[in-house]
């Protein structure tokens, strides 16, 4: 066997393996062992029939499919590890066979591969440096979200439904007159103020009391996910069959013990500490992203599709667990928005460029600049996650998986990164409270 690989069409590389007539042979006689019992000839035992009896009755080509893929299965792979200091595979090869005769066979792979990133500049830019601040009402309007999230529901039934409460209704849309698909439901627990539904439907559904039934004009959105229904009038009959208000703890110090602290001082202390904490990692986050966006304005890459749809695979599996945590399961919904799983994910597809693109910027200056993690470093990160979990260094290490290892390498690197773009760029700080 042997082989070459030139560059192709956008971000592609071709691999042209060619295999002698032995190979070929051999790949044949494996298949037809592998493939035999499959076939019957009368007069023959089943699985028993000679190979050149098969492919007279069946056609010479009968194991040649199987024979390719053995083929490719045992050179592939050794081939991509090979030629891994000169290109990364990042999506499944398109495979043809470019020719089969005595002589010789021709297997061609275009693999996707990771492009390279031309970077206009990275240094002595101006970038925003996110600041997020805590402040005394940061504190209290998170103690009075805390306080709305344990609130016992009471029923009301003295006065109309408000902003906040939770209603039962019966609702059953139409547009001209005509029920359209998923715009009904019957006993549905909606919370008003929510913003669940479509602008308009919740605040005229507010004022309404037990027993009354209402029509509820609203117009969907343009950007709607149902592509029938974008910028489209509607009607939705509306029966509210409960009302079920809050019953707000108050802020005393058994509210401060329920929350784990002795007192409300001790608890607004931890409350502070918490929401600082957050603030930090997000004024961090936001600043990371703030560099390598405002480096990417100037960076070109030809990125392969495979990329792309790996990244919107994420972000769509994203969303499947977010739904999962409310009890939605992502077809159920699909279904609901009359989308398919394909067509969903071209949602992303801008951002999962833009995101693709700044993960090949970051890994291009890492390697411009020979940032590097020492061994030192990473023991350090090791024996930090070892007493996060109560163990000893040496006992953690050994637990490891290669690739945890690499992870904390590669964490490193990014970290020294951003420090080394903080100090090489015009940071201009920009400081909000929380």
């Amino acid at each position: 066997m042997k082989y070459t690989v030139k560059p192709a069409e956008k971000s592609t590389v071709k691999i042209t393996i060619t295999f002698t007539p032995d190979e070929w042979h051999a790949a044949n006689d494996k298949a037809y062992v592998q493939n035999r019992k499959k076939y019957a000839v009368n007069g023959f035992r089943k699985g028993k029939v000679p190979k050149h009896i098969l492919e007279m009755y069946y056609g010479k080509g009968l194991f040649y499919e199987d024979a390719l893929n053995l083929l490719y299965g045992e050179h592939f792979g050794a081939i991509i590890e090979k030629e891994k200091d000169h290109f990364t595979e990042v999506g499944e090869p398109a495979l043809s066979v470019e020719d089969i005769s005595e002589k010789q066979v021709v297997m061609v792979a275009q693999v996707p591969v990771k492009p390279d990133v031309e970077i206009e500049t990275y240094k002595g830019i101006k970038i925003t440096e996110y600041e997020y601040t805590v402040t005394d009402e940061s504190v209290e309007k998170d103690i009075e979200s805390t306080r709305e999230r344990i609130a016992e529901k009471v029923a009301v039934t003295d006065r109309p439904a408000k902003e906040g409460d939770t209603v039962n209704i019966d609702f059953k849309g139409t547009l001209d007159g005509k029920e359209f698909e998923g715009g009904s439901a019957e006993k549905y627990d909606l919370t008003l103020g929510s913003h669940q539904f479509i602008p308009g439907f919740e605040e005229q559904v507010a004022g309404m009391s037990i027993g009354e039934k209402k029509d509820v004009n609203v117009t969907f959105p343009d950007d709607y996910q149902v592509e029938d229904l974008k910028g489209k009038p509607a009607v939705f009959e509306v029966t509210l069959h409960s009302i079920q208000g809050k019953s707000l703890p108050e802020l005393n110090d058994e509210f401060a013990k329920k929350m784990g602290s002795e007192t409300m001082d001790e608890y607004r202390v931890k409350v502070k500490e918490r929401l600082q904490k957050n603030a930090e990692s997000r004024s961090r986050n936001e600043t990371e992203n703030s560099m390598v966006s405002e480096i990417a304005k100037g960076a070109k890459a030809e990125i392969p599709d495979a990329m792309i749809d790996r990244q919107e695979e994420q972000s769509l599996r994203k969303l499947e667990y977010n739904l999962m945590y409310q009890g939605i399961k992502l077809d159920d919904y699909l279904k609901y928005i009359g989308s398919t799983r394909e067509d969903y994910k071209k949602n992303f597809e801008e951002d999962a460029r833009n995101t693709v693109l700044q993960q090949l910027i970051v890994e291009k200056i890492i390697k411009l600049e020979n940032i590097t993690a020492s061994q030192e470093e990473i023991d350090a990160k090791i024996e930090e996650q070892a007493k996060s979990v109560g163990k000893e260094a040496a006992e953690y290490k050994k637990t490891m998986d290669p690739r945890q290892i690499e992870y904390i390498d590669g964490d490193i690197k990014v970290t020294k990164l951003f420090e080394f773009l903080k100090a090489n760029n015009e940071m201009v700080k920009e400081v909000k409270p929380v």
